[in-house]
């Protein structure tokens, strides 16, 4: 029975650690004012009827600080990545030059820095269900285990290790959204 728990504590651990990779993930994709490629990062552009990540029709890059540029492996791919951009909805205006796609990054208003930070406290939010979820499923597994034989002491044991885990992957989010929300905020 111990190895079941133990498996379970791991596949949890798992879980929680996809659940922060993810969500860094997702923080990246909210800009702060600077340009950067991983912006653009799960648009999808329509690439002989298939839908195919853009980094994988073009190159992509930062001339400066507030310019992104698209260089496409096909100069018929400019306009399905353009398209891809504006159906996005990420508040970017791409131009296409004929060669480049180019966008520019427009400085960031007080209103709009708030509504990122907002944004990225929601996504915090939706990270801390999802550990509290994990957490939910480790501990019906261990109360199951504790009915079907293993040692009441030791299932509440491991009971204080799951909450101490998601108390510290919690802290983690807390860090997380801390340097994100000050990287917003930087003028």
């Amino acid at each position: 029975m111990a190895e079941t728990i133990e498996s379970t504590m791991a596949h949890g651990k798992a879980e929680m650690d996809k659940t922060i990779d993810h969500l860094r993930a997702e923080l990246i994709k909210i800009r702060a004012g600077k340009a950067s490629p991983s912006m653009l990062s799960g648009i999808m552009v329509e690439y002989y009827g298939n839908p195919t990540p853009l980094t994988q029709v073009a190159n992509l890059g930062t001339p400066d600080s507030r310019t992104i540029s698209i260089q496409p492996w096909e100069k018929s791919m400019l306009g399905p990545i353009e398209k891809s951009i504006f159906e996005a909805n990420l508040g970017l205006t791409p131009m296409n030059d004929g060669e480049f796609v180019r966008i520019t990054i427009p400085p960031l208003t007080e209103e709009r820095r708030k509504q990122m930070v907002k944004h990225a406290k929601s996504l915090c939010e939706d990270a801390k269900v999802s550990l509290r979820s994990s957490r939910h499923k480790m501990i019906d597994f261990i109360k199951t285990e504790v009915k079907d034989g293993y040692p009441e002491d030791a299932g509440k044991k491991r009971e204080v290790e799951v909450q101490d885990m998601v108390t510290n992957y919690g802290k983690n989010i807390d860090q997380i959204l801390q340097a994100k929300e000050k990287d917003i905020m930087t003028v």
